[in-house]
């Protein structure tokens, strides 16, 4: 039954009740009308109820649109995951690069700095080289010993040592320079420069002998009688 054919019932009966209210009423001697009867059934509150059917429609509209919204939510918030991630994995991969970058900028840096310096020291070595000759050391060596007895004794040890070569130095030993000390950096007690200054080394062997042997003539008679000082 629908909507109309409810009403019309509805209206029928009301209809109906009416007539016999108002035939009770005259024989009663009312005469007033039965009007809450007839506005109960002018009422639609009955016709306004739906169906089973349509209930169970209105039901499943309700249900489809809930899904269909938390499908939306569902797929918003995976693709919000999606970015976050892709954003993310971009974030690192930009990281990762530029420290990379940095860490080969930092090696570069290095290996130049190592190159430039030594560079330098070949330059200096080169540079000493050029000014020391062994003519010019054995002139230095005179002119710091002063005794010429003496300095021919330094000079006796010192060609047998290293050949007045400043920057000699024994494969075995490891001794280094104009005396060949042992170790090299003994010499660094007269100056940081022992690698590369000639005098500094002659002012160190000059010592040795005097606090040793009492001079260099008497370093030089124990190197002849031991082949070493």
């Amino acid at each position: 039954m629908n909507r109309i054919s409810v009403r019309g019932v509805a209206v029928a009966s009301a209809t109906a009740v009416t007539a016999v209210g108002a035939v009770v009423g005259v024989a009663s001697g009312d005469t007033k009308p039965a009007s809450s009867v007839a506005d109960v059934a002018g009422s639609t509150l009955l016709a306004d109820i739906p169906s089973g059917s349509q209930a169970q429609t209105i039901s499943d509209n309700v249900a489809a649109q809930a899904d269909a919204q938390q499908a939306d939510a569902t797929a918003a918030a995976q693709k919000a995951a999606a970015e976050a991630a892709r954003v993310k994995a971009a974030a690192d991969a930009t990281a990762k690069a530029n420290a990379e970058k940095a860490a080969a900028a930092a090696k570069a840096a290095k290996a130049a700095h190592d190159a430039a310096a030594a560079a330098s020291r070949a330059s200096t070595r080169a540079a000493l080289a050029q000014t020391f000759s062994p003519g010019s050391v054995q002139a230095l060596a005179q002119s710091i010993i002063g005794n010429a007895t003496q300095f021919q004794c330094f000079s006796n040890i010192v060609t047998r040592e290293s050949g007045w070569n400043y920057t000699a130095t024994n494969a075995g030993s490891g001794a280094y320079g104009l005396v060949q000390a042992l170790p090299g950096d003994k010499m660094a007690s007269v100056g940081s420069d022992w690698r590369t200054n000639p005098a500094t080394q002659i002012k160190w062997g000059l010592g040795y002998m005097n606090s040793r042997y009492g001079s260099p003539c008497g370093a030089w008679d124990f190197w002849q009688a031991h082949s070493w000082y």
